[in-house]
């Protein structure tokens, strides 16, 4: 095992993903913790080196937090060879030259999603990291959720028998910026600037199906932009150029359909900001964020319609919690201490530049559905003889 504490590069953690999941959730705790712990229990250090473009940002995060290391240059903080990993958290539009500069430098790279703004771009990405050599991650951080891993634990004791369909909303009503400021930055509304729902969310949707339901094989999508002004971090109006709304259908391997909304337009009527239903021959459960509640066939109420009396009693009530069992880490920080592991004991990640490249093509597929109103059907990737 390594010596010395392990080195990593942190690039764009003065934004707001990155400041609060990344560094303070993720990596401080990690640091404050002894370091990650090891197979044989011991507990590695990290040391951490914050870089941004903006001098003053970086040194007052450097400073706030008892980061010694910090630097505008990434060149510099690339040649260090104790640095070990390097971390994107960036613009989309600036990640791949980065990542590239990362690879180039010997460093095994874990990385935000989208990885790139293109398919083209995350195979280059994959098949420069084969070449090199280096570990690679992306962010998978939904996975680590608690109501989806106690979905996977429904899964995984064959709780649904045959999984019929997946049913998800994801959204909330973001603030235009007028009358109170936005809950999420202004580029994220400007496609030149990378912004859109799609490109966002569908990353994410794609690592959720194909890890706890299947691969997808094939999408039907409708984006919308549905506020078409917004007002940015100055109190200025902007023409807002990206979606903010998309719904599509997912036909997953295995026959299973799912369907999900996403949307910066919507009010929260839920119980949690995203929610999936999943329908299966023996069993039923929604899952969110923390919560997960089922209903088993064996205890399945007999709905009759009748449009003319009221509802007597509330659906909600006729499903049972499914129990803790367990501490969850916050996922971001669960995520960051897998991959650390691999890096030093090359433990299991499956989470690489590969799996990154299938949620830029599912967004792609996306965009492009809604764009020729037709369902898009995906091709496979591959890189150095291996196809996804």
């Amino acid at each position: 095992m390594p010596a010395h504490p392990l080195g990593v590069v942190l690039n764009g953690v003065t934004g707001r993903m990155g400041y609060r999941q990344h560094l303070v959730r993720s990596l401080l705790a990690i640091r404050e913790q002894g370091g990650v712990e090891l197979s044989d229990g011991s507990r590695l250090p990290v040391d951490l080196v914050l870089v941004g473009r903006n001098a003053e940002k970086v040194r007052e995060t450097a400073e706030r937090h008892d980061v010694p290391r910090w630097t505008t240059d990434l060149d510099e903080a690339l040649a260090d060879e104790g640095n070990r990993i390097y971390f994107d958290a960036q613009l989309t539009s600036v990640r791949e030259e980065s990542i590239l500069r990362a690879i180039a430098a010997g460093k095994d790279v874990y990385t935000e999603k989208p990885i790139a703004e293109s398919v083209e771009g995350s195979l280059r990405l994959a098949r420069a990291a084969a070449a090199a050599g280096v570990k690679n991650g992306v962010v998978h951080d939904k996975l680590y959720l608690p109501g989806l891993l106690k979905l996977r634990r429904l899964i995984d004791g064959g709780f649904f028998g045959r999984v019929l369909s997946v049913r998800g909303e994801f959204g909330y009503w973001v603030f235009e910026g007028d009358w109170q400021s936005a809950q999420r930055p202004s580029w994220n509304y400007r496609a030149e600037d990378g912004g859109g729902i799609t490109t966002d969310m569908f990353c994410h949707w794609n690592y959720v199906l194909e890890n706890l339901f299947g691969g997808v094989r094939a999408v039907t999508a409708r984006t919308a932009t549905h506020i078409p002004q917004r007002w940015d971090e100055q109190g200025k109006p902007y023409r807002a150029t990206a979606d903010d709304a998309a719904y599509a259908i997912f036909e997953l391997e295995g026959g299973v359909v799912a369907q999900l909304n996403s949307s910066w337009a919507v009010r929260v009527h839920r119980d949690e900001l995203v929610e999936f239903q999943v329908d299966g021959t023996e069993g039923s459960a929604v899952a969110g964020l923390h919560q997960c509640v089922v209903q088993h066939r064996s205890a399945t109420p007999r709905p009759v319609w009748n449009p003319d009396l009221a509802e007597a009693g509330g659906y909600r009530e006729q499903w049972q919690p499914v129990p803790d069992n367990a501490v969850f880490e916050n996922g971001f920080k669960a995520q960051w201490e897998q991959f650390l592991r691999h890096v030093v004991e090359d433990a299991d990640h499956p989470y690489d530049f590969l799996a990154g490249a299938r949620g830029v093509r599912l967004a792609e597929a996306g965009l492009r559905s809604s764009a020729e109103g037709r369902r898009i059907v995906l091709e496979d990737l591959a890189v150095e003889g291996g196809a996804a």
